[in-house]
């Protein structure tokens, strides 16, 4: 079983006694690991990307996430390679970064192209700095019956803003038992999203998600709730715009004379949720 954070040691230790784990960490007390500082430190990162540490605390992140040189990461839908750039040089000659990306065969034909862009994106930033990425492996995996690799092979299973998604596509649940399948007993799913401020109803497009509704989704999959964070946590964000989160950064989805107002909030408000497979 994998070791858990210090600062979670006690709350496990008492969890048979309490039924809903409490908020166990804030970014005030978990302390970055040298290795992980020096990957974010990384002068390989785009300035695009280090600019918005500061709404996505990806030292503080991924320590409360409990992230190990050693183990082998599964990134679900890593995007642009954000995270990657992080993860990969972190892990590299230790542990195992993967990323797991949509397989564009096993889409409609209206998403393959957009599919098919988005791994090549990935795929050339891999190729490009082989210095940094060479060890990075990519799976790909159907929407519908998502399967990540082997049975119990994986320590940690990252997902950053995507649950949003998987709910407008009636996927959600299926995504989370193949996140489950995928980890080794005492692995961790980490679960960054786009928090709302109650439960949203099914077929909602403002790309926000109730956080009990993202730990039921855990929960009906066999996770058990480890701790939550609020890290991410962004109470400018009022949650009710007619675009959804879209029009907030990055997207910008706003007119231009709202722009100062927009970029004043920042980007979401964002739970931080972290799961262990018993």
């Amino acid at each position: 079983m994998r070791r858990s954070l210090a600062t979670l040691a006690l709350c496990a230790a008492l969890a048979p006694l309490v039924p809903a784990l409490a908020q166990v960490a804030t970014s005030a007390t978990l302390p970055v690991p040298a290795p992980l500082q020096a990957a974010i430190d990384g002068p390989w990162r785009k300035p695009a990307d280090v600019a918005r540490d500061r709404y996505r605390h990806p030292g503080q992140t991924l320590a409360f996430f409990g992230v190990q040189q050693a183990d082998t990461i599964i990134e679900i839908t890593p995007g642009n390679g954000w995270y990657s750039a992080i993860l990969a040089p972190y892990v590299k000659g230790q542990g195992q970064y993967v990323a797991a990306v949509v397989d564009p065969d096993a889409v409609p034909e209206s998403s393959r192209a957009y599919q098919q862009k988005s791994r090549d994106s990935l795929e050339a930033l891999y190729k490009a700095d082989a210095a940094r990425y060479g060890q990075a492996r990519m799976v790909a995996y159907a929407p519908a019956t998502p399967s990540f690799g082997p049975a119990n092979s994986a320590d940690v299973v990252l997902t950053f803003r995507n649950v949003h998604n998987w709910r407008m596509a009636d996927n959600a649940e299926a995504m989370f038992k193949g996140f489950f399948a995928v980890l080794k007993p005492g692995g961790t799913l980490g679960v960054v999203e786009h928090r709302a401020a109650t439960a949203v109803p099914d077929g909602d497009r403002s790309g926000y998600v109730g956080e009990d509704q993202v730990i039921a989704l855990a929960t009906a999959a066999g996770f058990r709730l480890q701790g939550k964070s609020e890290i991410n946590a962004n109470p400018r964000d009022t949650k009710d715009y007619p675009g959804g989160v879209w029009t907030l950064p990055p997207t910008n989805k706003h007119d231009q004379a709202d722009d100062a107002r927009f970029q004043a909030i920042g980007e979401s408000d964002r739970m931080t949720l972290r799961f262990a497979k018993p």
